[in-house]
């Protein structure tokens, strides 16, 4: 498998220094990363899928851009964006005026009695782009000395937020989200004196040997189940990964089957975003989208900061 990964440098934490024009030439090298600079997957399809074109992936960079004080009122199924509030005056709203407002906009918008209208926080506070560069960087190469698709550290760092070694409302722990029974089934140790989950390096290698042992597996089963053909480094196939890391893939199994597709593509995944199925509910909806926004807003990031960029190859056996 070879792809593309791009070589940084640039002075991430002085916020005010000015962009300086780049050149991108094609070089050959042994190594991802030379001293002060950053590596990342260049996921280039983003823009020539025109994923970034998306309702939803512009609703989630908003989103994520967003102070958790404001929130937007959104179409639940496309994600559109209806309005901008100030939480303090949403909830000024009763709920019965918030659901007269609500059918209000579905009567002006001939939309379906079950579409849902949400109205969701900003989360500024959560995605810690500049905690994340650092650890993307160190993330990529753990991967790939462990012969595993760097692109998968590099999304899974941005969704999780790794400058908070948290522990999630269902259990998962560290940078990489991994639950203890998932952990301890990887080899990490996992007990009431010790938790490999807050070791980045080591949460690194479990997570790795999940992605290339369970999850890819999962994925290129539950494809050939439906006859569909696939390539591991296209957008999709690294979408449905993602899911079936998030969700599990029973569940992913599930809702593919419920989509039922025939052939392979982006489809696929856009028509997961609106299928339920066992396990696979909201918040398995929302990974792949959060995780498009989210390389979307890194790609941006670079653009702005970036004072050089090198392309080189890597290859995953």
């Amino acid at each position: 498998m070879r792809a593309l990964i791009i070589i940084i440098s640039f002075q991430l934490f002085v916020l005010t220094a000015k962009a300086q024009p780049y050149v991108i030439p094609r070089i050959d090298v042994k190594g991802l990363c030379v001293e002060g600079s950053y590596c990342f997957v260049d996921e280039y399809s983003l823009f020539t899928d025109a994923w970034d074109t998306l309702s939803h992936i512009k609703f989630w960079r908003k989103v994520i851009s967003m102070p958790s004080d404001s929130g937007v009122l959104n179409v639940g199924s496309t994600r559109e964006i209806l309005s901008v509030w100030s939480q303090k005056d949403w909830d000024k709203a009763t709920e019965d005026q918030k659901k007269i407002y609500r059918d209000s906009i579905k009567c002006a918008r001939n939309f379906a009695d079950n579409e849902r209208i949400f109205f969701t926080n900003g989360k500024k506070e959560f995605y810690d782009f500049d905690g994340a560069i650092p650890l993307i960087d160190k993330g990529t190469q753990l991967f790939v000395k462990e012969k595993t698709d760097p692109f998968y550290a590099q999304a899974i760092l941005l969704i999780e937020s790794p400058g908070r070694i948290g522990k999630s409302p269902v259990g998962a722990m560290g940078s990489f989200q991994l639950m203890k029974s998932v952990g301890k089934q990887m080899g990490l140790t996992v007990n009431s004196k010790v938790d490999e989950r807050k070791d980045f390096e080591r949460s690194a290698w479990a997570s790795a040997k999940l992605i290339r042992t369970v999850c890819i597996p999962y994925a290129e089963s539950i494809l050939k189940s439906h006859n569909i053909t696939y390539n591991k480094t296209d957008l999709w196939f690294r979408l449905l990964v993602l899911h079936i890391y998030h969700a599990g893939a029973g569940n992913v199994k599930k809702a593919v089957d419920a989509v039922c597709p025939s052939e392979g593509g982006n489809h696929i995944i856009t028509h997961l975003w609106n299928t339920k199925a066992g396990g696979f509910a909201n918040a398995s909806q929302n990974y792949s989208q959060i995780a498009l926004a989210t390389m979307v807003e890194l790609s941006s990031i670079i653009e702005r900061k970036a004072t050089n960029i090198q392309k080189s190859q890597y290859t995953i056996d």
